[in-house]
């Protein structure tokens, strides 16, 4: 398994490109929120710079433009393609998302499609499955998976959803704090649920909600209640081999320093 961790696209992506490979990391997530930045210009700057660091990107991380709160509150209307007010305008984004991700020559595409709905009977659940397809097929002719991040759905509803759309290049962003930072799921358990379809994975950690509007706290790694030894067995069981991810969701210098310290907790747990 290959260790990374989240870059973001602004300005300052070739520098940031250039301290993952100072963190002694293999690979890194391009995250990209901003579509000013989705140019040939910053293609060219990118591919320029991991070919000289050697380092690999794993996935493209595509957000999507609008309002998002990220709470139990405002999120199931402000989240995703979901939200029917957002669909249309997010559903271009992610195809924008899907066109830069196969310039850079990456064959995964990552995003939140939000608050899935859980009652397959519904004209909700359906009309959120075509919405989907149509990205998925897109994402299909470029050559790309499409991967669906982990957290707002339980387990089993977000498989259902998988196989409803049925288009063949689907697959799962692992990531267990999300699970419990929106009280879905065990994150270990959830292996056993996703099984094959897990083609990206984050090491995030973090704990269950206690106040009925708001996500649970998210920790430094070994701080919240991932279990990550047994994570880790359980994804190797189930033949995963790809990258793992480290992201630390705060910023500044302390953010660094969370990083390293994931970098070695992962490494003593692949390598032991």
């Amino acid at each position: 398994m290959k260790l990374g961790t989240m870059v973001h696209l602004d300005e300052n992506v070739v520098e940031k490109i250039k301290d993952v490979k100072k963190y002694g990391l293999d690979s890194f997530q391009l995250c990209a929120w901003n579509f000013s930045f989705m140019t040939d210009e910053y293609v060219e700057k990118i591919l320029a710079t991991t070919k000289e660091t050697g380092l690999e990107i794993s996935a493209v991380w595509c957000g999507w433009e609008g309002e998002a709160c990220w709470d139990f509150i405002r999120g199931n209307l402000t989240l995703g393609i979901v939200p029917v007010y957002f669909r249309e305008k997010r559903i271009k984004n992610l195809k924008t998302g899907s066109d830069f991700t196969k310039k850079l020559g990456v064959t995964d595409m990552v995003t939140h499609m939000g608050f899935l709905p859980e009652n397959p009977n519904t004209d909700e659940f359906r009309s959120v499955v075509e919405a989907i397809k149509e990205i998925a097929l897109y994402c299909k002719a470029n050559g790309q998976y499409l991967l669906f991040e982990t957290g707002q759905e339980t387990p089993i509803t977000l498989k259902r959803t998988i196989m409803a759309v049925n288009t063949g290049n689907l697959g799962i962003n692992l990531d267990p704090a999300n699970l419990l930072l929106y009280g879905k799921a065990n994150p270990c358990d959830a292996v056993d649920i996703f099984g094959d379809y897990v083609r990206g994975v984050h090491a995030k950690d973090g704990e269950y909600p206690i106040n009925p509007d708001y996500l649970g706290e998210e920790k430094r790694i070994g701080d919240g209640r991932v279990n990550f030894p047994v994570l880790i067995k359980k994804l190797m069981e189930h033949g995963y081999n790809g990258s793992i991810t480290i992201e630390r969701e705060i910023d500044g210098e302390k953010q660094i320093e969370d990083i390293l310290y994931a970098k070695k907790f992962l490494e003593d747990i692949i390598n032991g």
